[in-house]
């Protein structure tokens, strides 16, 4: 069965507004600078874009998703509905910047190299992706719970390790500079209930909407000992791998 998963903006800013707010110490180290020309590969509702334009350079957003796009545009971005495993890009950005998208697409390898091909010669690649270990807790109760009552589904996410990454960069022509696994626990704004709808809800689609109630219950039940605190806050055990790499001077 494949999972395809629908974004709702106004559902990602009430449950997920940390993410762009987290994104902040991979700004720093994309660092734009006014005059550049910056693609924004996963720009979602354009939070992160914006704050790149705001620095004076001319930015990009793409995104798989029309009312994500929709959203960016909204703010009077230059957003555009593209496939990130096929770039339409040859040599005109001084950099490309991704936040928590890229372990959305398991097809890494298409994304990598449309990125080098977007890039100028010397341009840089700067990401934040999930990495090896993220979600662990997450991930077994939800399978546990879903395989236990049968329940059809994939797992397209995609949270490689430093070394594994770094691979492929090299097969991509990219030069890796700096790749670091982070552990990040986050603290959720709202609570479980909301992040499973809006990061994993489409795993229910082969559940009749009856039973969903019921088997989010049990994976909440799961959870809680190891991700709930006394107080009753959530809090996601978020692992993050963050990406700083190159295209090479002379373009190869």
């Amino acid at each position: 069965m494949t999972t395809t998963h629908t974004w709702s903006p106004a559902d990602y800013q009430h449950n997920a507004s940390f993410v762009p707010k987290l994104g902040a110490p991979m700004l720093a180290k994309l660092a734009p600078r006014a005059g550049e020309r910056i693609l924004d590969l996963g720009c979602g509702d354009g939070v992160l874009t914006e704050d790149i334009a705001a620095s004076g350079a001319t930015v990009v957003g793409i995104d798989g998703s029309p009312t994500m796009v929709a959203a960016a545009r909204a703010r009077g971005l230059d957003a555009r509905v593209c496939d990130a495993r096929a770039l339409p890009f040859e040599s005109e950005f001084d950099a490309v910047f991704s936040n928590a998208v890229l372990h959305w697409i398991p097809e890494a390898d298409a994304v990598l190299q449309g990125v080098r091909r977007a890039l100028k010669p010397g341009g840089r690649f700067i990401a934040e992706l999930g990495g090896h270990g993220n979600i662990a807790a997450l991930s077994v109760a939800i399978r546990a719970v879903l395989t236990h009552h049968e329940v059809p589904f994939s797992w397209p996410w995609y949270y490689p390790t430093t070394r594994e990454y770094a691979s492929r960069l090299i097969a991509a022509g990219l030069v890796p500079v700096d790749l670091a696994l982070v552990p990040r626990p986050t603290p959720l704004p709202t609570d479980m209930e909301g992040w499973l709808r809006t990061f994993r809800g489409s795993l229910f689609d082969a559940v009749p909407e009856e039973r969903r109630a019921a088997l989010t219950q049990e994976i909440l039940d799961l959870l809680r000992p190891a991700l709930c605190d006394e107080a009753g806050t959530w809090i996601v055990d978020y692992v993050r791998l963050r990406v700083v790499a190159k295209k090479s001077v002379d373009g190869r």
